[in-house]
Order: structure tokens, then sequence, then C-alpha cells
């Protein structure tokens, strides 16, 4: 498990391809890799990664399947990107941002990007399938950073985050342009809720389900709506019981 909060910028050194693996050789800062053992787990821009081999205090070799590929932009990385890194949270550890699996859901690219002083806002393309998933005031990882959702824009496909400089300051996220490809993991407490109610809604009201979207319809919402709402109101309960 992570914790959503980036512990340092690393940099990839050499890629490696073999028989179907590819191997990633990251240089990292002095002090991250200390007590590291072989079979740890770090996670590399979001994607859960385990330690292979020690190279030296600072140099780690990583393996990665297709599967990973496929579904993350490690396919795309370069020697000489800069990536963030966290190591797996240790038992008890306090959670700065929100749990995270290393799992990686999607990929998907930055639309635009506004700077006025210090407010740095990414805007992110929103694949359809993903939309129930995400809304404002919630919780997403991109590139294995826990962020708070600001805006969502069903109808265009979009959502947007806003970063304070402290953020830019310990991540990569300064260093993408429009296009950049991102990991994203969204929050699974969100999708386990969001998946719950519909089906529930769909179990209960049986044939006459069409009938129900279609006043949600007329009320500018869906099923999907529903199930965020509620997803809200638990996590505004969690808070009120922290106070």
């Amino acid at each position: 498990m992570f914790t959503g909060i980036i512990q340092s910028v690393a940099t990839i050194d050499t890629i490696t391809d073999l028989n179907g693996i590819r191997t990633f050789e990251i240089e990292f800062e002095p002090g991250f890799c200390v007590d590291l053992e072989i079979g740890a787990s770090v996670a590399v821009d979001g994607v859960c990664l385990t330690v292979t081999t020690i190279v030296s205090d600072t140099r780690v070799l990583f393996d990665v399947m297709l599967q990973s590929l496929n579904i993350t932009t490690l396919s795309q990385f370069e020697a000489g990107q800069r990536i963030n890194v966290e190591r797996a949270a240790k038992d008890g550890a306090e959670i700065g941002g929100h749990p995270l699996s290393g799992h990686v859901d999607f990929n998907t690219s930055v639309r635009a990007i506004e700077q006025q002083g210090d407010n740095y806002r990414i805007l992110f393309d929103l694949p359809p399938e993903w939309k129930p998933y995400v809304f404002p005031k919630g919780y997403i990882a991109i590139n294995g950073a826990s962020l708070t959702i600001s805006e969502v824009n069903k109808q265009e496909a979009w959502f947007d985050v806003w970063l304070i400089p402290e953020t830019r300051r310990m991540t990569t996220f300064g260093l993408k342009a429009e296009g950049s490809n991102v990991n994203i993991e969204i929050e699974r407490g969100t999708q386990v809720i969001v998946d719950t109610v519909k089906e529930t809604i769909a179990e209960t009201l049986g044939p006459v389900l069409p009938l129900f979207e279609q006043f949600l319809a007329q009320q500018g919402l869906d099923v999907d709506d529903i199930g965020q709402l509620t997803t809200k109101g638990l996590t505004a309960q969690q808070q009120d019981h922290k106070k």
C-alpha cells in the first residue's frame, strides 16, 4: 500500500528489453534506498514495481511485464526521464493522502495547463468509462500523487486539479506539457460505492429502471450521480467523525 505522498523524484537511467520483459534501471536520490530489499515495492509514477536487483545505494533494477506496459505510461518512458517515486508504506504509517494500491486503472493526457502566479491548474482528459468515479472534491491519484479533484465537466470529458507550489516542487508535474500522458488510479472506496449503488438500483427497480433513468435525465442527473452523492455523503460523515 502507498499513501499518495510523493517522497522523491528519481531518474530513469537505462531501459532494457529481453524476452518480453522490460527492465528499468533507476537512479534514486541519496537516502531513498536505505534498508530497501529485493522484493520490496516502490511506486514509480504511481505504478507498483518490485525491486529485482540492487545495484548500489542509489541504483535499483525493476522488471515490468507486458500487461503493465499496456495499461500505464511505462511503455513511454525514456532514459533520462524524471519520475515520481514512493516506497511502500509501513504498518501504522500516517496516510497523508489516501490509500493507494499502485495498480493503475488507465492513463490519460494533459488537456491544458494554466498558471497565474502560484496558482497552477492542470486539466486532464476523462475517458467515458471512468466518468462515474470522478467527481468534484473526490480523491484521485495522478502519477502516484494523491490529489483532490476540483472540477469535472462530463459533457466536454475533462477534470482538473490545482497544485500548490510544494506539490510542484516535490513532483514532476511542473515538467508536464499539453499532450503529456499520466497514470490514473481512482479511489477504490468510490468505485465500490458507485458500483454497489448502481447494481442495487438496477436490481430494485428492474423493468421500471428506464423510467427512473428518464426521470433523472429530466433533472440533469443520471444513476452515476446518485452513487457519487452517496460517496460524498459518506465522506462528509467520516470527516465529521474525525473532528
